[in-house]
This record gives structure tokens, sequence and C-alpha cells, in this order.
């Protein structure tokens, strides 16, 4: 292994447990709550306990100075909401470009069951080749994702980790089934790290309790967006997140001692 991976790989995760805050929704959604002041939401949960946060790299020179010594991600491909196909993930940089930026790794993107799959999976593997050549980590958002697809079945989620790893991917991040029992198939799938997509934004236990399943079936970590920005105070958020990862605290605990 590459000295230059692992100083990166250490420099997004904690004791090989993550918490990463991804933000690259201002190109999916627009402008949103905890978006338009990103250096605030930046600094917050960082404070908080994140050990990495991901945006695309247009904003590199806005996170940078408020990210409190955190790892930094560029995100590489996106859509739009309001677009013809939000599925339809595109290229958005270059690996050179992220690491010009300042990243300590990489991510893209990939719906497994949609129409643009294919596209994505040979831009996914290119990526992955670059990155290597950089001693770059590379993250996969990797979904069960299109028509007719169960975007929480277990069976399709374990597919998409493994696609991931397959294609050369270091760490791969996808949505919750909805227990622990289920999500073990998934952490099983594969020998690179799984780590759970936040997804929608539900109540803060529910949110938790997601978290706190997903680390018992043997993820190392969480990627919790619109759940934590827009949430009317992030850095406890984090805080109570940060705890079920790294600490296995109980829901109630983190709920409690996180000042939620």
């Amino acid at each position: 292994m590459l000295a230059g991976f692992q100083a990166r790989m250490e420099r997004i995760e904690t004791d090989g447990r993550i918490v990463n805050i991804p933000m690259d929704h201002g190109i999916t959604i627009g402008p949103t709550q905890g978006l338009v002041d990103i250096e605030k939401t930046v600094d917050a949960v960082t404070r908080g306990g994140a050990d990495s946060v991901l945006t695309q790299k247009g904003l590199a020179s806005r996170v940078h100075p408020h990210k409190n010594g955190s790892g930094y991600i560029v995100h590489l491909n996106a859509s739009t909401t309001l677009g013809p196909d939000p599925n339809d993930k595109r290229l958005t940089g270059t690996v050179k470009e992220a690491v010009q930026a300042g990243a300590d790794a990489v991510s893209f993107h990939i719906n497994v069951g949609s129409d643009n799959e294919p596209r994505q999976i040979e831009q996914g593997a290119k990526l992955t080749k670059v990155a290597s050549e950089y001693g770059l980590p590379v993250l996969a958002m990797s979904y069960a994702r299109g028509p007719d697809v169960d975007e929480h079945d277990a069976d399709n989620l374990a597919h998409a980790v493994r696609l991931a790893e397959e294609i050369g991917a270091d760490i791969a991040k996808t949505a919750y089934s909805g227990d622990s029992d289920s999500y073990e198939r998934v952490a099983e799938a594969t020998e690179i790290p799984v780590i759970m997509a936040g997804g929608s934004p539900q109540s803060d236990r529910e949110m938790l309790e997601n978290a706190r399943g997903a680390i018992e079936a043997g993820a190392i970590g969480v990627s919790m967006g619109r759940s934590i920005f827009q949430h009317n105070d992030p850095e406890s958020m984090v805080r109570a997140v940060s705890m079920i990862v790294h600490d296995e605290a109980t829901v109630d605990t983190a709920l409690t001692q996180s000042g939620l």
C-alpha cells in the first residue's frame, strides 16, 4: 500500500471509523438551508466531530479555512432535480483537479439499475484507475436506484457495494436497508469498508437508530448530508452521530450527551 494513500485515508477517518458530511447538494437541490453559508456549517460539523466533509471542487476555497483539521473529499459527478433525469450523474471534475483543490480523497455517484448505469460504471472504473496513480482514496456512492428497483432492498444494496469494489473503489457508501439484520448482508458483500448513507431526513432518534443499526451490522461509519446540514443544530447532531460511530454509544446516550 502506498504511503500517500494510507496517509490520506487517515485524514478522512479516525481509528478506522468514518463520520462524513457530504455537502455537494448545492448542485442537486440548490442553495438550501445550511449550504448558503457553507463556511459556518463546515465549522460547526467539524467542531462536532466530523472526520471529513465533502463538496464539489468549486467550493474548496470556502471549505479549507473552516474544516478544523478534518479531511476533505471532492465529489466528481452530479445532476440536478430540475434536469430531465436526476439519476443521470455527469462528470464535474477530474482527479487532478481534486488534488489541486486540496482533496484527501475523491468520490463519485453511481446508480446501479438506472438507465445511466453503463456510463457510470465506465466512468467510475476510469476514475479509480487515475486515483490509484495519485495514491488517492476513492469513495463510491453506490446506490440501488432505477426503474422498478427497490432502493432499500438488502440484496440490491449488496450488489451495489460489491460493484463498487469490483471497479476499484476503496470505500462504498449506500443506503440503509431498514434494519441491522438485513444490513449485515450488505456489509458482508464486499471486502472494502461500507458506510451508511443518511438519505432523506427523519427525526433525530430515527437517524441515530439507523446509524446504530448500520454499525452493529458491520458498517464502519456513516455519511449524512441533509439530516446534518439542514438541522437547526448541526454541531450537536454530528456529535451524537460521532458518539454512535466512534464510541458505540446507545441512541439514548447519544441524544442525552450531545445536547440535542
